[in-house]
């Protein structure tokens, strides 16, 4: 299993299939942020993040636990988000981290920008919280479990679902 930085992964020639221990910050983005994001994107305003080489990890901590940094923290459906993430990667987002396979669109936008998706084991939201190791609320705050957050990862463990050739784990 390979380690890799998240600011690697645009660069490393990733192959659907590939097992991985992603470490670097991570931003938590699922339905209602994308709205707002693709939203802000489209009329040319501020974003809370970089989009340039970020990963967006579609989930929505539950609440924190006394002595813990963060809630179970596991991924959610993938699908939900294809009709935002086009216009995501375009913005330059080198990776999206979820669960269930994508859309032709979406593999499309990967091929034409190099993109990878990445797959979390569903389910495992408490063990995937134990590989964070730093939490910080970026934006939306009223947006309760569905705010834009940044963790910082340390070997959270993934899979390449989908890779920028078109290799996917879910046409074998």
């Amino acid at each position: 299993m390979r380690s890799i930085d998240v600011c690697q992964l645009r660069h490393a020639d990733l192959r659907a299939g590939e097992q991985l221990l992603l470490s670097g910050d991570i931003y938590t983005a699922r339905d209602a942020a994308h709205v707002a994001l693709t939203a802000a994107l489209a009329a040319g305003r501020p974003l809370p993040f970089a989009l340039r080489d970020a990963a967006i990890y579609y989930a929505g901590p539950t609440p924190t636990p006394p002595g813990r940094i963060i809630g179970a923290c596991g991924p959610t459906t993938s699908s939900r988000m294809d009709a935002f993430t086009p216009a995501l990667l375009r913005a330059g987002v080198a990776a999206t981290i979820g669960k269930g396979n994508r859309s032709a669109e979406v593999c499309a936008a990967q091929r034409e920008t190099g993109a990878v998706y990445l797959c979390a084991v569903g389910g495992a939201g408490a063990l995937l919280a134990r590989c964070v190791t730093a939490v910080k609320l970026v934006a939306y705050p009223e947006l309760g479990c569905e705010a834009i957050r940044r963790l910082t990862v340390k070997d959270m463990p993934l899979i390449v679902g989908i890779d920028a050739q078109g290799g996917s784990i879910f046409t074998r």
